[in-house]
């Protein structure tokens, strides 16, 4: 019970960037507990899935492959990974807090009758000693999320029961390549072991996926607003400023709730969560439920007119201004500075 396990999410042949994302935590948690990264995928043609994640430091693939188990259901992936953690019995598990995952883990952690935290933003190493007891734990699984509507940062440990399962957010682990030429092994999983036809009691007969119209987690460069902005129309100046420097216009959960933008640009807690290399932050007051869907952009830039504004705690560069005021300047300025 000592490796580290992560599912890894399939469409269409291509390993999701969720579990990419988890693949490269993983392996840096892996490296602290001096244990093996192994993933999870099932599916099918799987032939060649060992050239997308050996590179993210993956030491040992368990492949499941069937016609049967693509696309998702339920019953067939959870009745593999059940199997799978049983053999293995990995000593933290992970998984992507997505549709997908959030289905699935719990499923898995009721079987084994283990804890599971979900939507994760972090994950850390540590010790605990039970204050009762004395009983010292070590090298726990620090599983790191927003709780109470995000009011408040909780940590929480699962000292007595393996795997620790958690789900993690998409976008707040940075995917990383540890080596082109990483190498492990490869698993085949025989299904036909353990699988029954009850596994496969539900099909998915036809499946419509709508493509993605907004982009803004990959973009360099957000401008995001928020209830300060004022208005639909006053948005407008965000998305000039956006269209004039590449990037892609965001929002707080406020500024989405008032009309003025689609949930599509949602950032934070119950939106996405974004790295960009710069920020700028519009009229947003920065409550912690919008801080950790942004706080790991490279650069952050707060526009707003309350000086004691939560965002600018976390601001590289803070302007004290009416955004309709600021925005303007920085796109004549900008225009006229640039070649």
């Amino acid at each position: 019970m000592n490796n580290i396990f992560v599912y890894c999410e399939i469409e269409n042949g291509n390993v999701e960037d969720v579990s990419l994302e988890i693949l490269s935590k993983g392996r840096k948690l892996a490296n602290q507990l001096n244990c093996k990264l192994e993933a999870v995928v099932i599916g099918t043609q799987l032939n060649n899935i060992e050239s997308q994640l050996f590179p993210y430091g993956v030491d040992v693939i368990h492949v499941a492959d069937d016609p049967r188990l693509y696309p998702y259901t339920t019953l067939s992936h959870a009745a593999v990974v059940v199997n799978v953690f049983k053999e293995e019995k990995p000593e933290i598990a992970l998984f992507g807090a997505t549709s997908v995952g959030r289905d699935l883990a719990p499923r898995v952690a009721s079987a084994l009758k283990c804890g599971l935290t979900a939507d994760c933003t972090s994950l850390v190493i540590g010790d605990h000693t039970e204050n009762k007891t004395g009983t010292e734990y070590k090298n726990l699984l620090y599983q790191i999320r927003p709780a109470f509507g995000g009011n408040i940062i909780a940590t929480i440990i699962n000292p007595d029961t393996r795997p620790q399962m958690a789900t993690v957010r998409e976008g707040v682990m940075k995917k990383e390549i540890v080596s082109t030429t990483y190498q492990g092994i490869v698993k085949k999983v025989d299904i036909g072991a353990f699988i029954t036809d009850e596994d496969f009691i539900v099909k998915i007969i036809e499946r419509h996926i709508e493509e993605q119209k907004i982009n803004i987690k990959s973009a360099p460069i957000i401008v995001a607003g928020g209830y300060g902005v004022g208005s639909k129309e006053n948005f407008k100046l965000l998305y000039d400023l956006a269209d004039l420097v590449g990037g892609q216009v965001g929002a707080s959960r406020a500024a989405v709730d008032a009309g003025y933008v689609d949930h599509a640009r949602q950032v934070g807690q119950t939106g996405v969560t974004v790295r960009p290399k710069l920020y700028i932050a519009c009229g947003i007051s920065g409550a912690v439920q919008h801080r950790a869907g942004m706080d790991q952009s490279v650069q952050i830039i707060s526009i707003n007119n309350d000086p004691n504004a939560p965002i600018n705690l976390i601001a590289d560069y803070t302007i004290i201004g009416n955004v309709s005021d600021v925005i303007p300047k920085m796109i004549r300025y900008y225009k006229e500075n640039s070649k």
